[in-house]
C-alpha cells in the first residue's frame, strides 16, 4: 500500500498524527507494518474511535429498569413488558451525503436498519432527519435515496423533520433512525466467545466501494475538491439489504448463531475488532472473503465498507444449518475465520501473516483527548421588528422552508409497509402497532431550530423535550432516547465547548424526565474550507402507548380547545424573528421540572383528548393554524395578545382539544382554555388561505 501522497507520511495520509503513531509503535513494541497501520488509521478515527467525545459522553444517563442494553452495542434496548423489547438507534451519514447525495443517503438507511437487525430484533420503522442549506438538487437527491433504500426493503419510514439553514449549506446532515422488536429472550449482541467457533460473513461480496470511508471522509472536514472522495462514498443495494434482514432474523429465530454483528464503517477492521473486545481472539483467512473485484489487496478487503453485509459467529455443528438458510435467500457467504483465545485479530492472506494486533488496542487504547473548551460569547437580547400584521405573518411564516407542509417529502415514502402504522407522518409523532395486542410505539425525531446558534445547552436540552412531548401528544409514555450529536472540527476550543455544553444539555433534560440515552452517534468535523455548521444535536424518542384506539387524532366540531404549559417564552431565535433578519439575542430559560410535567400531564390525559399538538417553531399561532389544517376545521378562539404570546419559543407548550364533557377530567391546573372548534378560520385567517399557504409556499 502506497501512499496517497507521495511527499506525505505513510500515517499521516491515513489520518493518524505523529504521537498516535508513537502511541502505536509503544503500544504493539514494534513498528507497525502497513497492512496493521491502515487497520490503526480507521479504528482510530474520530468516526470509530470517538476520541474527541468519549468522555464527554459519560456524562449522559444510560441506566433505568428497562433498558437491556445501553451504549456500547449497536443499538439500544428498551423492555416493553411481555417478553418484548424495541431495539433503535440514530446515526449520521452526513459527509458520504454532501459527495453524493443519492447514495450517501441510501447506505446511511441500510447502516441503520443493519445495526437494529444485529441486536436480533426486525426493523419495523425508519424516521430522518435532514438538514440542508436550501430545498435544491441535494436535498432532493438525499430525499430520493431515503425513498429508494427503505420502500425497497419494506420497512415504513414513519416520521422525521426538514430543516433549511444556511449553516448547512457546504455541510448537509443526514440523519436517520431506526426501530426494531425483538422478544427478550432472543436479543443478540455482538460478542465473539467460544474458542473454535466460525467467523462467518454473509451478505454481499466485497469491493473497493467506500474504503477508507470512517477515515478520509467521515472524520475530516471537506474542502471544495471533495468530489474526488466519491469512491469512499458505498454504493448500496436494497434488494440484497432486504434480503439480509430476512435472513438475519431467521438465524436468531432458529438459535443458529451465537452473535452478529453490522460490517460497516471500517468494514471487517471495525466489525471484528468490536466482537474481540472482550478479550478474544480472532484468526482470520481473508482469501475466503467473497469479492466482487479479483485484485484486492489484503488492506483492502480488511477496510472495504462494501453494504449489506454481516458477521455471524457460529458453532461449527450449525454450520450446515446456517449455509442452507443464507443458501436458499441467495447471499454469498463463507467461513472466514475462527475465535481463539489470543486476543489477537492474526490476518493471513495467501498462506502469510500479514498482520496482528491485539484487540483491545483498537479499541479500549483508541486515544482520549480532552481539549481546551472556550465559550462563545453570550448574545445580548434583542428588539425583534416585524412590520406585518399577525395574520399576514401568520401566512408568511407557513410559507417558509422550515414550516411548509412536508407531504412532499413524507409521501415518497412507503409509511404504510408492514401494516402497523397506526398514525400517518404529518403532526407530532407516528403511531405503530404492536400487534397482536392493542399497545403501540409511538415514535420521534427532532433537533433544535436556530435557537442552537445562540445557545447549544439549550439545543441539547430543546432536542430531547420536542421529541418527548411529540411522543406524549401521540398517546406515548416516553421510555427511551438515542442521539446524533453533529457538530464543527472539536479541536477547536469553540466547537469542543459546544459540543460539551449541548450534552449537558441533553443530560439534564433527560434526567428531568427521567428517560435514559440508550445508544446514539457524534458525527463531528462537519465543517468546510474552516466554516463550521451551527451545533446540532438530534434526538429520538421512542414511548409505550398502552392502547393504539385511543391515540388523539383530529379536533371536532364543538370540542373544547385548550393550552397546557405556561413557559417563558422569547422571540430571540424564533422562527417569527427569523422573518425580519438572523437569529440573534438569547433564548427564554428552560424551567425543566415544568417541561417534564408537561410531558406526563400530556401521555396520560391522551385517551381523553381529540387531539394533542406541541406549540414549537413558530409558537401557538403556528400551532393552531397547523391542528385546523390537519383537523380540516377552525375554531373561535380568544387569543393572547402580543408578538411573543402568540409567535414566541421557548419552553413546551401544546394545544389539546376535547369534548365538552371532557374537560372536568383534566383538572385545571397548567391549562388555559382559548375557545370551541368550529367555522372555517383559525387566528382570522380562512382555512384555504393557510392551506394554500402550507403546501405552495406562496
Amino acid at each position: 500500500m502506497t501512499s496517497p501522497v507521495a511527499s506525505e507520511p505513510l500515517h499521516r495520509a491515513l489520518g493518524l498524527t505523529d504521537a498516535e503513531l508513537a502511541r502505536i509503535e509503544e503500544l504493539m513494541d514494534r513498528e507497525p507494518n502497513h497492512f496493521e497501520l491502515a487497520v490503526f488509521s480507521l479504528l482510530w478515527s474520530e468516526h470509530c474511535g470517538y476520541k474527541h467525545s468519549a468522555p464527554l459522553l459519560r456524562r449522559l444517563p444510560s441506566s433505568g429498569e428497562r433498558v437491556l442494553q445501553g451504549p456500547g452495542e449497536n443499538a439500544g434496548v428498551i423492555d416493553l413488558g411481555g417478553g418484548e423489547a424495541v431495539a433503535f438507534k440514530v446515526e449520521s451519514h452526513n459527509h458520504p451525503s454532501a459527495v453524493e447525495p443519492f447514495q450517501g443517503a441510501a447506505t446511511g438507511v441500510g447502516g441503520i436498519l443493519r445495526d437494529v437487525v444485529a441486536m436480533g430484533a426486525r426493523p419495523i420503522a425508519l424516521l430522518d432527519g435532514l438538514r440542508f442549506g436550501e430545498p435544491g438538487w441535494q436535498f432532493g437527491r438525499a430525499v430520493a435515496g431515503i425513498g429508494h433504500y427503505g420502500n425497497c426493503v419494506g420497512v415504513p419510514t414513519v416520521g422525521g423533520e426538514c430543516v433549511f439553514d444556511p449553516t448547512y449549506r457546504e455541510n448537509c446532515l443526514v440523519n436517520a433512525m431506526c426501530v426494531g422488536l425483538v422478544p427478550t429472550d432472543r436479543l443478540t449482541r455482538a460478542r465473539a466467545r467460544g474458542p473454535g467457533q466460525l467467523v462467518v460473513l454473509f451478505g454481499a461480496t466485497t469491493g473497493r466501494d467506500g474504503i477508507g470511508g470512517a477515515s478520509v471522509l467521515a472524520s475530516q472536514e471537506l474542502a471544495e475538491e471533495d468530489a474526488d472522495k466519491r469512491p469512499t462514498v458505498q454504493i448500496g443495494d436494497p434488494f440484497t439489504g432486504k434480503k439480509l434482514i430476512e435472513a438475519s432474523v431467521e438465524l436468531v429465530e432458529r438459535g443458529l448463531v451465537e452473535s452478529l454483528q453490522d460490517c460497516g464503517a471500517a468494514g471487517l477492521a471495525s466489525a471484528l475488532a468490536e466482537m474481540a473486545r472482550d478479550g478474544a481472539g480472532i484468526d482470520l483467512t481473508l482469501d475466503r472473503v467473497p469479492l466482487r473485484e479479483d485484485d484486492l489487496e489484503p488492506w483492502e478487503i480488511m477496510i472495504s465498507e462494501s453494504q449489506e453485509r454481516m458477521v455471524a459467529i457460529v458453532r461449527p455443528q450449525m454450520r450446515p444449518a446456517v449455509e442452507a438458510v443464507l443458501d436458499r435467500w441467495e447471499l454469498a457467504h463463507a467461513a472466514i475465520g475462527e475465535v481463539t483465545e489470543s486476543g489477537e485479530l492474526r490476518c493471513s492472506f495467501g498462506g502469510e501473516l500479514v498482520g496482528t494486533i491485539r484487540a483491545a488496542l483498537l479499541t479500549e487504547e483508541a486515544p482520549r483527548y480532552h481539549v481546551e473548551q472556550r465559550p462563545r460569547e453570550r448574545p445580548d437580547t434583542v428588539v425583534v421588528r416585524v412590520s406585518l400584521p399577525r395574520e399576514e405573518a401568520l401566512l408568511a411564516l407557513l410559507r417558509s422552508p422550515n414550516l411548509r407542509d412536508r407531504r412532499h417529502v413524507y409521501e415518497r415514502y412507503d409509511h404504510l409497509v408492514g401494516s402497523r402504522t397506526v398514525r400517518r407522518p404529518g403532526l407530532d409523532a407516528a403511531v405503530l402497532r404492536l400487534r397482536p395486542s392493542m399497545r403501540g410505539l409511538a415514535l420521534s425525531l427532532d433537533g433544535p431550530g436556530p435557537v442552537a446558534r445562540l445557545d447549544p445547552w439549550a439545543a441539547g436540552a430543546l432536542a430531547v423535550l420536542e421529541a418527548a412531548r411529540n411522543v406524549a401528544c401521540a398517546g406515548g409514555e416516553p421510555l427511551g432516547l438515542t442521539d446524533c450529536l453533529n457538530f464543527g472540527n472539536p479541536e477547536k476550543p469553540e466547537v469542543a465547548w459546544e459540543l460539551a455544553q449541548a450534552i449537558e444539555g441533553i443530560a439534564a433534560a433527560a434526567e428531568a424526565i427521567g428517560i435514559p440515552v440508550v445508544s446514539g452517534n457524534v458525527s463531528l468535523y462537519n465543517e468546510t474550507d474552516g466554516r463550521s455548521i451551527d451545533p446540532t444535536p438530534v434526538v429520538g424518542c421512542v414511548g409505550l402507548v398502552p392502547d393504539v384506539r385511543l391515540v388523539p387524532g383530529r379536533w371536532r366540531e364543538g370540542d373544547v380547545v385548550l393550552l397546557a404549559g405556561a413557559p417563558t417564552l422569547s422571540l430571540d431565535g424564533s422562527a417569527y424573528q427569523g422573518l425580519a433578519g438572523p437569529p440573534a439575542g438569547r433564548p427564554a430559560p428552560l424551567d425543566l421540572a415544568a417541561e417534564a410535567a408537561l410531558v406526563r400531564f400530556l401521555w396520560k390525559a391522551a385517551p381523553v383528548l381529540s387531539l394533542a399538538h406541541d406549540a414549537d417553531r413558530g409558537g401557538l399561532a403556528v400551532a393552531l393554524a397547523e391542528a385546523a389544517v390537519w383537523s380540516g376545521v377552525g375554531a373561535q378562539l380568544d387569543l393572547p395578545d402580543g408578538e411573543v404570546a402568540l409567535f414566541g419559543e421557548g419552553g413546551g407548550q401544546a394545544v389539546i382539544a376535547c369534548a365538552p364533557e371532557n374537560v372536568a377530567r383534566l383538572g385545571s391546573k397548567g391549562l388555559r382554555r382559548l375557545g370551541v372548534v368550529g367555522g372555517e378560520t383559525i387566528c382570522g385567517v380562512p382555512l384555504e388561505e393557510l392551506r394554500r399557504a402550507r403546501r405552495s409556499g406562496g
